[in-house]
């Protein structure tokens, strides 16, 4: 159903480009909107609707309804491309029982160096 939707929708963008292609521009009639003579047809009526009008309106129609049903069965197909962080590792439990005693903290054993004596100074 999915691929068959999308071809439909990709079918439908092709056919909508050659459509818009093949209509004649209304971009010459637009610099005799600002004064030219005779000019009623680029912000007037548009008068009968061509076949190539109404083709573009159905192929509009179709891409249109391809695209939210597309955006649709996308959204119950979509995944998270972050991945999650991994669970922290779980910590052992502590021996229930008598068991080895945690040893005490202990004292360092070497005696501390003597601070040397400053050198003697000599006058001059």
């Amino acid at each position: 159903m999915y691929i068959a939707l999308s071809i439909i929708h990709v079918l439908a963008c092709f056919g909508i480009i050659g459509i818009v292609l093949l209509q004649s521009g209304k971009g010459a009639d637009i610099g005799s909107a600002f004064g030219g003579a005779g000019s009623q047809a680029v912000f007037g009526s548009m008068g009968t609707p061509t076949l190539l009008g109404k083709i573009t309106t159905g192929i509009a129609i179709v891409f249109t309804i391809t695209s939210f049903t597309l955006a649709i069965l996308g959204g119950e197909r979509a995944s998270s491309v972050v991945r999650e962080a991994a669970p922290p590792p779980a910590s052992a439990p502590a021996p229930a029982g008598p068991g080895p005693a945690a040893p005490a903290e202990t004292t360092p054993t070497t005696p501390a160096a003597p601070a040397s004596p400053a050198p003697p100074s000599q006058p001059r």
